[in-house]
């Protein structure tokens, strides 16, 4: 399959798409310009700037929503080293930071099926082992669940959300968990290793059970099947693809996301545009913050 490119170069480095009813379309971050862009179903563009970093954007129940499925308008965002809310009325609420060591910063994330939000770190200079991942619940409590990560990335749950699925970039390869809201995230196993020394960043998990990673590093997204295998590939026009997500009105459409980070001036000149695929899967709605 390939993708279609739907805007023109938007941002430097776009991450973290995520399709919500109640917000009338799609948010994806400019993660290094601190920006919140948002994708109206008709295709006009905003801009929102909520800090130095803006790593994760997702629905929040808190907000006026009610879970997966609802309508509320509010998110909830993870900046450089913490958490901001923003309430469908537009009210924002900064969150107190959950570290103060200035050489990390978040990356990635994502909900788990109890509304509680996950969220994953990397060093600026990318050190081995230095990263984490913490858990904020409903009452906004952090504990930090994982330790020992290097490029904390893509993060999803199967849709009887008994499983999470979540890519360590520096790996090259997407693991598993098994997950519930009394354990969290346990019995951490190999999913898949990418093939061609691949680099996985972005996933996300369709209605079927399958999974999509983005590969930074070859301007592809991979599709496993439950069992691990490839089932099919979608190319991209930009070489270093991001993330990706299913959206539009039925989830029937892949979003894909790409970086011009580190890029010289016109090389890969696609890059930095959003992207999309009808790859005849169904996506699921991400689940909502519960704080």
């Amino acid at each position: 399959m390939h993708a279609e490119r739907i805007t023109d170069v938007v941002a430097y480095h776009m991450e973290g798409p995520c399709w919500w009813p109640g917000w009338d379309g799609l948010r994806f971050v400019d993660m290094l310009a601190g920006e919140i862009l948002s994708m109206s179903g008709e295709g006009h563009l905003s801009r929102r700037k909520l800090g130095r970093i803006a790593a994760v954007v997702r629905p929040r129940a808190g907000a006026g929503g009610n879970g997966a499925g609802g309508s509320g308008a509010g998110m909830v965002v993870a900046t450089e080293r913490g958490v901001t809310l923003v309430d469908a009325d537009d009210t924002v609420t900064p969150l107190p930071d959950l570290w103060d060591d200035d050489s990390i910063r978040m990356n990635e994330g994502g909900v788990a099926p109890d509304g509680s939000l996950y969220l994953g770190q990397m060093s600026y200079a990318k050190t081995e082992g230095a990263a984490a991942m913490f858990r904020m619940d409903a009452e906004r409590r952090t504990t930090r669940v994982l330790t020992g990560l290097t490029i904390s990335n893509g993060l999803d749950w199967s849709p009887d959300g008994t499983l999470a699925y979540y890519n360590d970039t520096a790996t090259g390869r997407v693991d598993v968990f098994d997950w519930t809201a009394q354990d969290g995230l346990v019995n951490r196993r190999p999913f898949v290793a990418l093939p061609d020394a691949g680099r996985p960043d972005g996933l996300t998990v369709d209605a079927q059970g399958g999974v999509w990673v983005a590969v930074v590093n070859r301007g592809r997204v991979e599709h496993y099947a439950s069992d691990g295998t490839l089932a099919d590939v979608v190319e991209v026009p930009a070489t270093r693809v991001t993330a990706c997500t299913f959206g539009g009105p039925d989830l029937a459409d892949l979003f894909i996301t790409t970086s011009r980070e580190n890029l010289a001036e016109g090389q890969d000149p696609q890059a930095g545009s959003l992207f999309r695929a009808t790859p005849g899967v169904r996506g699921k709605l991400p689940h909502a913050f519960a704080g």
